[in-house]
């Protein structure tokens, strides 16, 4: 690789960090190609020898964040024991560390909201992401009792971003705490529900638990 390329993708990656920050602090409409460009160091001309358009680097960005974030969640989860899994997950997830996390961390909660009113054309992308989470949740998510483990999985990762938004949107105050841990003991006591044990009554029947 000679010294042009290396530059070029050091520029690139400076861009794709540049708009990932802002990204995060301000969402899609807030991720405007100047400010991006000069949190990168860089001019607004060379824009277009990377992307062709702020939508295709907001893409890009959101898929690498997305894929980031599942590397952390996920990161040593087979040193764990199997039925501790998902709580490890909950709790990397749900954590005051990743509510204040204005760098790094999950970018969908800062986008979901534009996505479903102005921004649709970032859609696909979220559907994307949010569909790796759940194939990726799913694999941990013990047998339960009726809900299919994709069910869950999906359950709890609704739970996970609605649980982070909100406790984001009250932060500083002891509400957003508890947004937190009710989330978490939630998501666990619903992944940790496995398979209904069958009841013997006294006539021999079979009845489930209440």
């Amino acid at each position: 690789m000679n010294a042009k390329t290396q530059q070029r993708e050091r520029s690139h990656d400076t861009i794709l960090a540049s708009a990932a920050r802002l990204l995060r602090e301000r969402g899609l409409a807030g991720a405007k190609v100047a400010d991006v460009m000069r949190g990168a160091g860089l001019t607004v001309g060379g824009f277009y020898a990377h992307f062709e358009s702020k939508e295709a680097l907001l893409r890009e960005v959101l898929r690498r964040a997305s894929l980031e974030l599942r590397t952390s969640l996920f990161a040593h989860l087979d040193e764990k024991p199997a039925a501790d899994r998902v709580e490890v997950v909950l709790k990397r997830y749900l954590s005051a560390r990743h509510r204040d996390e204005t760098v790094r961390g999950c970018p969908l909660p800062a986008v979901v909201g534009e996505v479903g009113t102005t921004a649709p054309e970032y859609a696909v992308v979220v559907e994307e992401q949010v569909a790796a989470m759940v194939e990726a949740l799913q694999c941990e998510v013990p047998e339960h009792d009726g809900l299919s483990k994709r069910t869950v999985a999906i359950g709890l990762i609704a739970l996970m971003y609605g649980g982070l938004s909100l406790s984001r949107a009250v932060v500083g105050t002891p509400l957003s705490d508890e947004i937190l841990k009710a989330c978490r003991a939630l998501g666990t006591h619903a992944a940790r529900r496995g398979p209904s044990v069958t009841a013997v009554t006294p006539d021999g029947s079979s009845a489930l638990p209440s």
